[in-house]
């Protein structure tokens, strides 16, 4: 996201810093103070229609081999996967917010323009994106990497959910409420497979599930949560999660205070965790508790959907410390209370014991979410091999997994 020169920051380019908040660490996950919400997403239903249901489907791309091609490698994406052009759809679907209420969300849903007439489905989560316009169904742009390389390279449809509150959805995005997004990327499975029905390319049900940062940690949720029975309709294949702040208490927490992430990225996500969260629940009762002046007057403002990462950067000082008051960065070193029980509630995500093949990748030079979050995982997984991309940054480790992800992906399809 920044370069940082002798305690200066100088910015990249409009898709550069896109890029990387796209992939940015996901800080703290909501928790405790929304159980009720989560016992309430276990619906099937909505007061308006069964969840996953489609509203509308509309073509927003396609590309022929050559066109994939190009795109691909104009986003600075390795192309030798590439196998065939694809078709993509913004699907618009009924889902649950964060506190159980129906509403609606929107995806991208690609799907290859040759190859088998039934599919499998590979789920793809993304990472922190700050403006609703960004979302893989709306921008044009990085978001939209993993949906067109995994359907051009596999042969399998891709559901890339916006989650709540981006793309066209309505309201503000519920910022890390892992809850929320792990509902609206199953109602965005459930959606894929009537508009698959539609379009004419019906889906088997086999789910190969995989994300970047943020998208990483809803890929390991999403995970446990298929594996928890057939109620969804889906059976989870494999699963391959890119650098996912799997392991907040231990290590990502600890690294915005340790130097291990990069302040200024650290600065954007935990700002941006706070103020999102405080709309769910009180974190804090004035801004000016949580944040230093002249920032307690603006940041709120600055995560309505609309402002840019460009603009929040730019509006926000170079460091955590900077940014909150001292007290409330004690409490964020040594939660207690409501922001423990949040926090210790949304550690369990490696907590599970897959029975289905499962890939960690991680970079070790990652400053946005350290290598040690994916090494916690795969221990409380029982195991699961990390598969370290060398010294990379943190979107040098997707660029670098997600063509090896490609591969695993066809693989593993034929053999199952």
């Amino acid at each position: 996201m920044t370069k940082h020169t002798h305690n200066s920051r100088t910015f990249m380019g409009t898709s550069a810093v896109r890029r990387g908040l796209a992939g940015a660490v996901a800080l703290l996950l909501a928790g405790a103070a929304a159980a009720p919400a989560v016992a309430a997403r276990q619906g099937t239903g909505t007061a308006t229609g069964a969840r996953g249901s489609l509203v509308s489907v509309t073509p927003v791309a396609s590309l022929d081999r050559a066109g994939v091609t190009r795109w691909l490698a104009d986003h600075e994406t390795d192309t030798g996967t590439v196998r065939q052009g694809v078709r993509a759809y913004r699907l618009t679907y009924r889902t649950l917010d964060a506190y159980g209420r129906p509403t609606t969300a929107t995806g991208l849903f690609t799907l290859p323009a040759g190859g088998a007439h039934r599919l499998s489905l590979v789920s793809d989560t993304h990472g922190t994106m700050v403006a609703r316009d960004y979302a893989p169904s709306v921008g044009d742009d990085f978001g939209r990497i993993p949906s067109y390389l995994y359907a051009s390279s596999t042969g399998k449809a891709v559901a890339a959910p916006d989650y709540l509150g981006l793309g066209q959805g309505p309201g503000t995005h519920p910022y890390m409420d892992t809850a929320s997004s792990v509902t609206a990327t199953v109602d965005m499975l459930r959606a894929a497979r009537e508009a698959g029905r539609r379009l004419g390319r019906p889906l088997t049900g086999d789910v190969y599930a995989t994300g970047f940062s943020q998208g990483g940690q809803v890929a390991m949720a999403l995970g446990k949560e298929l594996r928890r029975g057939p109620a969804h309709g889906f059976r989870l294949r494999a699963l391959a999660p890119v650098s996912g702040p799997y392991d907040l208490s231990g290590q990502e927490i600890p690294a915005l205070f340790d130097g291990r992430v990069n302040p200024a990225s650290g600065v954007v996500y935990t700002s941006y965790f706070l103020v999102a969260q405080n709309r769910l629940r009180p974190l804090y009762r004035d801004p000016a508790e949580a944040f230093r002046a002249p920032y307690a007057d603006r940041v709120e403002a600055l995560y309505d959907g609309r402002h840019t990462e460009e603009e929040i950067v730019t509006s926000l000082p170079g460091s955590v410390e900077e940014l909150l008051t001292p007290a409330f960065a004690a409490r964020m070193k040594h939660p207690t209370g409501a922001l423990k029980a949040a926090i210790d509630a949304n550690d369990g995500t490696c907590a599970w014991k897959p029975d289905v093949p499962v890939r960690l990748y991680a970079g070790e030079s990652d400053t946005d979410v350290p290598i040690g979050n994916a090494h916690s995982c795969a221990r409380r997984l029982g195991g699961a091999p990390v598969l370290d991309q060398g010294k990379v940054d943190h979107f040098g480790s997707f660029q670098k997994a997600a063509p090896e992800i490609a591969r695993w992906f066809r693989g593993a399809a034929r053999r199952s």
